[in-house]
This record gives structure tokens, C-alpha cells and sequence, in this order.
């Protein structure tokens, strides 16, 4: 099975479709798959969920998606850092999951397990909770989520062989394990594709049989906020 193309575009060919629900990697703009975003952008598909941490900054990122209004909805945990995000909120025109961030990381991975729900205490007592079943253990009370089971799942990682075995670069590993996971197909972009059997079977974050395809490119890598000190005086 060949999994390696030539472009973020070629990748997502047939894949795209208006409406669909797209899980997105990345913490920040930390490990996102910035190249297939872009593709997506250029595709012009329209009425988009993104299940994803959070949806970029404005005009980098998912951040660009929301600037095509190409989203109607965001299933998140941190809607920060972008002020377009917050005016389509405000003002009707996107809808909003909020989830806990280990809620909505396990929702991905429950769904990559085909696992349909399970039940958590993070939430119980929260506007989390609404409308949602309540259900007892050991004297507690956990609220029942559902596994996300995504159309596409969209990744960034570091390294990956030809067969799609993959290998995060240290904290970008965040959500692109579980957002890899949970989808129908998972695309995803790398740095590196390096052949079969060069890597450490023992190092793989993630193995090949949830990837489907796979491309390689140059990634800005940009900062969401940059800190910096002032030189100290000699």
C-alpha cells in the first residue's frame, strides 16, 4: 500500500467532503499539521467541525480556516490567543464544544479503540455536565463522554518510514497521538520519512496502521508568544 505522496494536496485528494468532522494535532502551535491546513484552506470544503486543543491564532494555523469561515463548530479546550475565534463566537456564527483537555484528548483515543464512551468525574458539578448521563461508582458520581470518531484526522509528527510508523519530537508528541487515532484516515505531515526498518521498533510513538498517508516538507514552526529577557549588564 503506497502511503507516501508528493503534496499536502495530493494527500487529502478524495478525502475532503463539506461537513465533515476533522481532528487537527497539535498544543498551540506546537505540532500542528500547518501544511495540510493550508491544503485545506485551497480546497475551499465548507462547514467544518474540528475536534483540536484549540484552533490556532489569527491567520496562522486553524486560525486560517476560521478566517474562510470554513468552521461552523470547535470541539476544544483552550479558545485563547485568537481574537477571530472569539468575535465568530460572540457573535453566533461558530459553534463551541468545550471540553477538558484529558476529556478531549481521551475522547480521541476512545474512538481510535472503538470504544464508544466511558465515564470520568472531570466535570461532574460543571456546565460540563449538562444534558449529559450521571452515573454512580463507589459512592462518586462520573458523567458519560463519547469517543470521537472522525472523518480525517490531520497530524504532525517528526519522523516517519514508509510505512507510516511514526515518531514525535519531544512536547509536539501533545494531542497527535490521539487525534491520529480516532479517524477514518489519518494524513499525516513529517519532516523526515526515513525507509522501513531504520527505526528503533522500541521508539515508535505511533505505529503504522493508523496512518494512511504521508508527506514530507518544511515546516515555518512559528511562535505562538515569544518571551525574551533583556541582556544583563556586564
Amino acid at each position: 500500500m503506497k502511503k507516501v505522496y508528493g503534496s499536502a494536496a495530493e494527500a487529502l485528494d478524495g478525502l475532503l467532503t463539506d461537513g465533515m468532522l476533522i481532528a487537527a494535532g497539535g498544543f498551540g502551535l506546537c505540532g500542528i499539521p500547518e501544511l495540510l491546513i493550508d491544503a485545506i484552506v485551497e480546497s475551499g470544503v465548507k462547514d467544518l467541525t474540528v475536534a483540536s486543543n484549540n484552533c490556532g491564532v489569527d491567520g496562522f494555523g486553524l486560525g486560517k480556516l476560521l478566517d474562510t469561515k470554513q468552521i461552523t463548530k470547535m470541539m476544544s479546550s483552550y479558545v485563547g490567543e485568537n481574537k477571530e475565534f472569539m468575535r465568530q463566537y460572540l457573535g453566533g456564527e461558530l459553534e463551541l464544544e468545550f471540553n477538558p483537555q484529558g476529556t478531549l484528548a481521551e475522547r480521541m483515543r476512545a474512538g481510535g479503540c472503538g470504544i464508544p464512551g466511558f465515564y470520568t468525574k472531570t466535570g461532574v458539578g460543571t456546565v460540563i455536565a449538562e444534558g449529559k448521563e450521571v452515573k454512580t461508582f463507589n459512592g462518586e458520581d462520573y458523567i458519560l463522554e463519547e469517543g470521537i470518531f472522525a472523518d480525517l484526522s490531520i497530524v504532525k509528527a517528526w519522523k516517519a518510514d514508509e510505512t507510516g510508523n511514526l515518531v514525535f519530537r519531544k512536547t509536539a508528541r501533545n494531542f497527535n497521538p490521539p487525534a491520529a487515532m480516532c479517524g477514518k484516515v489519518c494524513v499525516v505531515e513529517v519532516e523526515e520519512i526515513v525507509p522501513t526498518g531504520s527505526l528503533d521498533p522500541d521508539l515508535i510513538h505511533l505505529p503504522g496502521v493508523y496512518v494512511h498517508r504521508i508527506i514530507q516538507g518544511e515546516h515555518e514552526k512559528r511562535i505562538e508568544q515569544r518571551t525574551t529577557r533583556k541582556k544583563e549588564e556586564a
